[in-house]
């Protein structure tokens, strides 16, 4: 932890970073809540909140290629403030969706926060090594994680307190001030060379072709079978991860009947597990060879499949908060571990390519998750699903192991930052 704070203490780009992504994150979980809650307060349907979720995806996906293509062309700064700005006026919007009636507006504005959301992560996953020294990747790398399931955590359980207690408009005002609180950190970002991506042979008068462009980056991916597999090792993790997003309010409301407040304690523990994988890999991430990375790749999703499989059968509320902490765990390891390894070899001119790529693969294959899992909780037990919804994202663990025991996953060449790339710290009045 010793890490994290020196880090935070002596960089000052990485600090506002951090900061802005705390009270956003935080927010954000503040909508999830309230959005699912009163979706279910409304309609009693767990499809309603199946398609909610795919409300968001589907812009989500729409918007990865976009996003990806103007923040390897544009200030990726300026795009990100961009995208908070838009979120706010859109999560303030969804104060009009409270009265019954009006699931569509929730369909509708869900859509259009997810639209904007890619142009701020990716960017953000994008400008991490321009605001990190090669030395301080991982650890940037690691407290940007933990931090994203720190605040899933506290979001959780304060919003699902918070929508019981006070009501559902407390949640949307305060997350509509979130992203304008991160608007203004990003704002403050000062770096010598900018924000903009090095990249060969681009003028600025060249004409914008954005299916060229993002093919490009797939034909970049295709080349490095190692950055190919981190994209499909997401795909895999969302073929049972998607069906986990509508499982959690389902778990809350209808097989434990505990409410909002039962479904923010879920997604509280499970962002518990992302916390505590995710300090683990920081400290592994520094001792793991490249071998040892891709084994423990296979043995996370071996260990998050079966919790999950478990989760779904718990006789009990608590034993099912224990071994939902367990799968997610093991799912924070992975991560944590696989984007270090991007951040390492993604060169810098298709960075936003690439992980707007991963990102668009994650919420396709989420979104084909939730509508099945969506229909099927018309049929089926959420318990049933959610022991297939286990089986599936166990199955990334056989593909990868294979690929590695095959030899077709050898290290790229390191595409990083420069071990002398330091953060301006500019004119301390801003």
């Amino acid at each position: 932890m010793n890490d994290f704070f020196q880090l935070l203490r002596r960089n000052r780009n990485y600090r506002f970073t951090w900061s802005g992504q705390v009270v956003s994150e935080v927010g954000d979980n503040f909508n999830n809540i309230a959005v699912f809650s009163l979706a279910l307060a409304n309609t009693g349907s767990g499809l309603v909140v199946a398609l909610i979720l795919i409300a968001r995806a589907i812009p989500a996906v729409a918007a990865g290629p976009i996003a990806g293509v103007l923040l390897d062309r544009w200030d990726r700064r300026r795009i990100m403030i961009a995208s908070d700005l838009t979120r706010a006026v859109v999560a303030l919007l969804f104060i009009f969706a409270i009265p019954p009636g009006r699931t569509w507006l929730l369909y509708a504005l869900s859509g259009a926060l997810m639209f904007a959301s890619p142009f701020f992560t990716s960017g953000r996953a994008s400008i991490l090594p321009a605001i990190a020294t090669r030395d301080d990747l991982h650890t940037a790398n690691s407290l940007t994680q933990l931090t994203q399931w720190s605040t899933t955590t506290i979001g959780a359980f304060l919003g699902g307190f918070s929508v019981s207690a006070f009501g559902y408009k407390i949640a949307f005002v305060f997350n509509a001030i979130s992203f304008l609180f991160s608007a203004w950190c990003i704002w403050h970002l000062r770096v010598e060379k900018g924000f903009k991506a090095e990249r060969r042979g681009l003028a600025e008068d060249k004409v914008v072709r954005p299916w060229h462009e993002y093919a490009e980056g797939l034909r970049y991916m295709r080349s490095s079978p190692l950055i190919l597999a981190i994209g499909l090792v997401a795909v895999g993790w969302a073929t049972g991860g998607g069906a986990a997003q509508i499982l959690f309010s389902l778990f809350g409301e209808q097989v434990f009947h505990r409410g909002a407040a039962g479904i923010g304690i879920i997604w509280g523990c499970a962002g518990l597990g992302l916390v505590a994988g995710a300090v683990f890999a920081h400290r592994l991430g520094r001792k793991l060879s490249f071998n040892g990375y891709k084994r423990t790749i296979s043995i996370c999703y071996v260990i998050h499949g079966g919790a999950y499989i478990l989760f779904s059968q718990s006789p009990t509320f608590a034993l099912a908060l224990v071994f939902i902490a367990l799968s997610r765990a093991a799912v924070a390891v992975s991560s944590v571990l696989n984007f270090s390894q991007l951040l390492r070899h993604v060169s810098d001119e298709f960075r936003g390519r690439v992980f707007s790529t991963v990102e668009t693969w994650t919420w396709l294959t989420m979104m084909l998750s939730m509508g099945i899992a969506g229909l099927a909780t018309v049929h089926v037990s959420p318990r049933l699903i959610g022991a297939w919804s286990g089986v599936l994202s166990s199955t990334t663990a056989v593909f990868w192991a294979w690929a590695n025991l095959a030899g077709r996953l050898p290290e790229p060449e390191l595409a990083g930052v420069d071990p002398d790339e330091v953060e301006v710290h500019g004119d301390p009045t801003v």
